[in-house]
């Protein structure tokens, strides 16, 4: 069993991630699914910290939109996890992106626009920050993309287009973008396009399901790493499906493998 917190855990092994923080650049994306009852941003959370928080990666940034919740939210939940993006926030490591507050322009032309707009400040931020000395790469994030499509009434072409902007700028400047989205929202259509096309895009898709054999009070629920992109030394993840069960806990989270736990 491993906890969050330690420096090698069962995710970051499945994510092919190293120790020092890094892991994941070189125009990667990273999708996670999740559903109603069994929330996949505690991967979001974690990975904020991770690349918060090495000593080795001082000027990488963490670019964020949210179309989710306020910015004292994540706030709240990473103090817990030993990190304040506060302070992050003030020394312009991270970069949050209040989407939830933006008037959304009816018609297709008007929040096509207002995208390239958030796209041209996504796209200053990590040029400046790919001037600095010592900078790897920067993390765009994307909470979530689900609800990104709702904002722009439905509009699953907008959001696709927006995914390839950002590829590609992250293809350009060694970055890694992550982006969370509940697979319910698309349960109901015959051939789900967006969620193919996403699934497609990805180096690395993760699934958070609930138990097969239903709910439990000491786990609470599944991960599944399909890792298509990344390759590091002798733990090399790539092409690999990683399985491993989780636990979600106040200020960490513990993974461990099917039967390890007495």
């Amino acid at each position: 069993m491993m906890s969050s917190n330690s420096a090698n855990n069962l995710l970051d092994e499945a994510l092919g991630f190293n120790d020092d923080g890094g892991g994941g650049g070189g125009g990667l994306l990273l999708l996670i699914e999740d559903r109603v009852e069994t929330s996949g941003a505690f991967i979001l959370h974690h990975l904020i910290k991770r690349r918060l928080s090495s000593p080795n990666r001082p000027n990488d940034v963490v670019v964020f939109l949210s179309f989710a919740h306020p910015f004292s939210h994540y706030d709240r939940i990473l103090r817990k996890m030993g990190c304040n993006l506060g302070v992050q926030k003030e020394n312009k490591r991270f970069v949050y992106y209040d989407m939830l507050n933006l008037n959304y322009p009816d018609g297709e032309k008007g929040a096509e626009d207002l995208l390239l707009s958030v796209y041209g400040k996504i796209q200053k931020t990590v040029e400046l920050c790919s001037s600095r000395e010592g900078y790897k790469n920067s993390t765009i994030m994307i909470d979530d993309i689900s609800l990104m499509e709702v904002a722009l009434c439905g509009s699953s072409n907008l959001v696709l287009d927006f995914l390839h902007y950002c590829y590609s700028l992250a293809t350009q400047f060694d970055c890694l973008v992550i982006i969370l989205n509940h697979e319910d929202v698309y349960s109901t259509m015959d051939v789900p396009s967006p969620l193919l096309q996403m699934e497609y895009l990805a180096n690395i898709v993760i699934k958070a399901e609930p138990l097969a054999t239903g709910l439990a009070t000491d786990v609470h629920g599944q991960l599944t790493v399909l890792n298509k992109g990344i390759c590091q030394g002798s733990g090399c993840s790539k092409g690999k499906i990683r399985n491993f069960h989780f636990r979600v806990k106040e200020n960490c989270v513990e993974y461990f493998y099917p039967g390890s736990r007495t």
